[in-house]
């Protein structure tokens, strides 16, 4: 089968592997989507690691099961998670799946950049999602990153009558517009430096765009009377992240979406959280079962249209392609990897 093997931003190579044999317990699947995630583009984070085929956000086809896996068949159309909680552990009881150990060491073989992954066996028992006949494996391959989405803004309590404020317009703070409009948010802010995904903003929900993420909390009092209840930050850079504070109102929430680069520190009073301001600081990382079916559902009643975010189809032939496009961040808004789709097909 071809794999896309990994190496750096710029050096992905294609290069051709056995199909993985499947154990017990086990799954095989044959894959038709993958989206490029912009964490697969995090070069420093993967530079020890690599070789490696990467992959994550994977819809696709049962092709082969192994003994003992009785809950699917062959032909199920489905969503497969790389990253699955043991739901048995402290954090899972109380609900802090992503920071159960077993999810942080689960993977699938290889990523979802190739033809076939094997799913093991507790990925095949807790990992895998039907998707509906409704539903092409484009849409439910944005199942993963939605949820991810979904998970954030549970974990800020984003709803109706909300103020918002969304810096960083790329794939990810479009979804959080688009979720946050299907929410009920009152009024949604959306910065980026990169004018060209501005259109994009307005297109999935936001109300006001703007390049310039410093003017947020005087346009936000202008237009609503306040600053943002809920700002959402999908870029960890520095000067987007104080803007993000400024423009947070007395008893908001400010969710840390994005990671920095490394050795990155933004500096902050504490006192303008702390005393009457009564604001609130919180990340989120990944997601769980429960978000991937809320996902499903949101997708499958079109309430967050995610057929319509994606920019680029392209076979896996490609794949150097779109990481270049998602790099440049100009042209493309999601870029979908299809594997088992040759160039001329």
């Amino acid at each position: 089968m071809l794999v896309a093997n990994y190496y750096s931003n710029k050096d992905i190579r294609l290069e051709q592997r056995p199909i993985p044999k499947i154990e017990k317990g086990e799954c095989l699947v044959k894959i038709h989507a993958s989206g490029i995630c912009g964490s697969d583009l995090m070069e420093w984070y993967r530079l020890d690691k690599v070789p490696v085929v990467l992959g994550h956000e994977t819809s696709g086809e049962i092709v082969e099961l192994g003994e003992g896996v009785n809950h699917l068949k062959v032909g199920d159309r489905i969503v497969a998670s790389h990253h699955v909680p043991c739901l048995e552990c402290r954090f899972c009881k109380r609900g802090q799946e992503t920071m159960c150990k077993t999810l942080h060491s689960t993977t699938y073989d290889p990523g979802g950049f190739s033809q076939y992954i094997r799913l093991p066996e507790i990925n095949t028992r807790l990992g895998v999602f039907q998707i509906p006949d409704d539903m092409t494996y484009e849409e439910a391959s944005f199942a993963e990153p939605l949820a991810c989405i979904v998970r954030g803004q549970n974990q800020v309590k984003l709803g109706s009558g909300d103020v918002v404020a969304v810096i960083g317009s790329g794939i990810s703070g479009i979804l959080h517009i688009a979720l946050a409009k299907a929410r009920g948010a009152e009024c949604i802010i959306a910065a980026d430096i990169n004018k060209t995904r501005l259109p994009w903003a307005q297109k999935f929900g936001a109300d006001i765009v703007t390049e310039d993420s410093d003017i947020i909390a005087d346009t936000l009092v202008e237009k609503t009377g306040r600053k943002a209840d809920i700002v959402i930050l999908t870029t960890g850079h520095p000067d987007a992240v104080q803007a993000g504070f400024e423009a947070a109102d007395e008893g908001a929430t400010i969710l840390l979406f994005a990671p920095s680069d490394p050795d990155t520190t933004v500096k902050f009073d504490i006192n303008k959280l702390f005393f009457k301001h009564d604001r609130t600081v919180t990340t989120t990382y990944a997601n769980s079962p429960n978000d991937l079916k809320e996902a499903l559902k949101l997708i499958s009643e079109n309430k967050v249209s995610v057929a319509d975010m994606i920019t680029h189809r392209i076979p896996l032939e490609d794949i150097q392609y779109g990481f270049d496009l998602v790099r440049n961040g100009q042209e493309s808004l999601k870029v979908v990897v299809e594997p088992n789709r040759r160039r001329n097909n």
